[in-house]
């Protein structure tokens, strides 16, 4: 017997199968949609723009434009991925008939943006609630805070964009202002509020953080104008201006923002006494070595900050090979922040403001759900870009939320929910009138599939 050399078997291929669906998993997204409420929501907010006799309804295509965006679409023309399967996800609106809702919802693109918020905060209230003790505002109150992150990011134009600017990094594009409503280490999280800038748009602009924050208590189930204590704002130095922390005390908000350190502030630092420095905690509440935290609140000038803002210090010797900063002491690294919480441990009010960085990831994530790149020409296209870029980001966090909590796959991130779920593909059968997806019994999250579908449907249907 003669042994092979061939790595892989030799199979034949033809382009004549029946009954295959592909990016199977899929469903999961579909259906989150609609136990939302999110479709009827959109439905409803995007009427107006609905002509009398149209086939296709403006929520349905902006919805599967967000579906096409999940599993990995980066430009209109990816909702291909969804067309020719009516019977799985309904009918599909062709490339140009796509194109011309997008020019109509620009032509009025504030409008457009604030009917798919509004939508999206009506299913926002509903998922919370089917979520219970899984809902990241269970249990909120002022010592256990709902948390928005605030952070902006890059966004590099390829070509010649309407109000494409350069950037503080040389580059060339836009500088979106987000917010990611935290879920803790045990989840994701959701896309707040989002807004479009220029490439050139200041990193502090206090004007816009205000805006962005109005938008995100929209966004927030039951928090209203004056929200109290129980909604935490936690933002980098650039949110660290005093119009905006002054508008976070007005508005009676908990807040964690970036404190900007200057020669001055560092010569204080630097005759803090030894005892009024604690160790400072790592991400499990372990004293961290070479690490150290103390307030600063009763040495510092705070004339024309809020009354009741502290500020607190931390310094840490930077790791191996790693370059001072100029605001860098004596071979510390020094990050100060502000806030009004209070009472509770130094090192555990700095653990929990350092934890802002968990925002990277969401802002990673919707880099990775259509953020990347900004693929149409007008600023107000764009800003519908973005808005679908946001429903996508709530889609996926509410599937995780919804179907795949207690499991590994609550804090997946979308390629290996992509790789491991999204694309699984499934034959479709018909059985007692009804539509059946079969899932590959040998594919290692076929299990993991259906019992996340199973969940789904085990929650009241909405309304």
């Amino acid at each position: 017997m003669k042994n092979s050399t061939v790595f892989y078997p030799q199979i034949q291929a033809t382009a004549d199968g029946g009954g295959i669906l592909t990016h199977g998993g899929t469903v999961l997204a579909t259906r989150t949609a609609e136990l939302s409420g999110l479709t009827d929501a959109l439905r409803t907010a995007l009427a107006p723009w609905r002509k009398p006799l149209a086939t296709h309804d403006p929520a349905k295509i902006l919805l599967d434009l967000a579906t096409s965006l999940i599993v990995g679409g980066d430009c209109l023309a990816d909702i291909s991925m969804l067309r020719g399967r009516p019977d799985v996800f309904g009918l599909v609106a062709s490339d140009p008939t796509v194109s011309r809702l997008i020019t109509t919802l620009a032509a009025d693109p504030e409008r457009a943006v604030n009917a798919i918020r509004t939508a999206r905060a009506t299913a926002r209230q509903q998922v919370w609630s089917l979520a219970g003790d899984q809902a990241p505002d269970h249990g909120r109150s002022a010592k256990k805070p709902l948390i928005i992150d605030i952070d902006a990011t890059l966004v590099t134009a390829h070509s010649d964009k309407e109000q494409a600017k350069p950037t503080y990094k040389r580059g060339f594009g836009f500088h979106p202002l987000m917010a990611f409503i935290d879920h803790g280490p045990d989840g994701t999280g959701e896309a707040a509020a989002a807004i479009l800038r220029p490439g050139n748009a200041g990193s502090n602009t206090a004007a816009d953080h205000i805006t962005l924050t109005k938008k995100i208590l929209d966004q927030v189930p039951g928090a209203g104008s004056r929200p109290g204590r129980s909604i935490l704002i936690r933002t980098d130095s650039a949110g660290g201006t005093h119009d905006f922390v002054a508008f976070l005390n007005r508005r009676r908000l908990s807040y964690s923002v970036g404190f900007p350190l200057n020669e001055t502030i560092g010569d204080l630092i630097d005759q803090l006494p030894k005892q009024a420095w604690t160790p400072a905690y790592d991400p499990d509440g372990e004293p961290r070595k070479n690490a150290d935290v103390a307030e600063l609140t009763g040495v510092l000038d705070l004339a024309g900050w809020p009354a009741g803002m502290r500020v607190i210090v931390r310094r840490e010797k930077p790791h191996p090979g790693a370059q001072l900063r100029i605001t860098d002491r004596n071979g510390w690294r020094l990050i100060a922040f502000a806030t009004n919480t209070t009472g509770g441990q130094l090192a555990d009010l700095e653990v929990r403001h350092r934890r802002r960085a968990r925002c990277e990831d969401r802002i990673r994530i919707a880099k990775d759900t259509g953020l990347t790149n900004l693929p149409l020409k007008g600023f107000a296209q764009n800003q519908i870009w973005l808005a679908l870029v946001e429903v996508a980001c709530d889609l996926l966090a509410w599937t995780q939320m919804l179907a795949l909590a207690g499991t590994a796959a609550r804090l997946w991130e979308p390629k290996k929910l992509r790789m491991r779920l999204f694309a699984t593909a499934a034959r479709l059968t018909r059985h007692a009138r009804q539509l059946r997806l079969r899932y590959d019994r040998q594919h290692p999250w076929s299990g993991l599939l259906a019992a996340g579908l199973d969940q789904l449907t085990a929650y009241p249907a909405p309304g």
